[in-house]
């Protein structure tokens, strides 16, 4: 699990950058439409609408962006038609890769993913050959120097929290993910201070890879959430804080 946690972690954080916020909030926009068009756009009764919503303001978006968004996908304004996708398929050394796609055209997204995937030691798989290995969950991510480990622990679990495990540098907060905003609004509300927190998918296990496939992996992982295509990538690499930094 480690490799998926430490990897959005780093993500979020080079995310920041102003150079890559555009293609950020492009992809963040398609999500709360999506959401809001599959589940409408009141966001108390539309968990999905919720997470986008929250995922939208952890990077500033404007709101009224996210306004613009809900209403595209309500059929208010008037907007584009995008389609849900996913694939699946292995990255260097065997790594379990599973790919979201929110798209206006399936053909190019597939032909897309499955040229990043040779191109970068891997190979697209066929459906259902990797899915297995995720399960979804709600994760909060802290820093372990920036937060007491003992009080966390306490408020996690009192909160609803399934786990609290310990990484090389962070404490990582598992949830189901029917009570992902029960435990974050613990945390909120006790000021507690975390570098990210997602309904996403974990692995059940995970992948060491080192060196040049170590660094294909992250290539791959890049290119990938590169793509406007793609709105999210997961992986069970493990691949060292250090060396992940370093790649990254």
């Amino acid at each position: 699990m480690s490799g998926h946690s430490k990897w959005s972690s780093i993500k979020h954080k080079k995310g920041a950058a102003d150079a890559r916020r555009g293609k950020i909030f492009s992809k963040l926009i398609k999500e709360v439409t999506v959401a809001s068009r599959l589940g409408g756009g009141d966001p108390d009764g539309n968990p999905r609408l919720r997470t986008a919503i929250s995922a939208a303001k952890a990077e500033n978006m404007p709101k009224d962006n996210i306004e613009r968004a809900i209403k595209k996908g309500t059929g208010e304004l008037e907007g584009v038609a995008y389609e849900e996708a996913s694939y699946e398929g292995y990255g260097p050394g065997g790594v379990a890769v599973l790919v979201d796609c929110l798209t206006d055209n399936k053909n190019r997204a597939v032909a897309d993913v499955k040229h990043l995937f040779e191109r970068n030691g891997g190979a697209l798989g066929e459906p259902g050959c990797v899915a297995w290995i995720f399960e979804q969950k709600g994760l909060i991510v802290f820093d372990r120097d920036k937060v007491d480990e003992e009080q966390l622990l306490e408020l996690a679990l009192e909160a609803g929290a399934e786990d609290v495990r310990e990484e090389e540098t962070e404490f990582d907060v598992i949830t189901d993910p029917s009570d992902f905003e029960l435990v974050k609004k613990a945390v909120d509300d006790a000021g507690l201070s975390y570098t990210l927190s997602e309904v996403t998918m974990i692995p059940k296990n995970t992948v060491k890879v080192e060196g040049k496939k170590a660094q294909q992996m992250v290539n791959l992982m890049q290119a990938l959430e590169d793509n406007d295509d793609v709105s999210n990538v997961y992986a069970n690499f493990d691949i060292s804080d250090e060396v992940l930094e370093a790649l990254s």
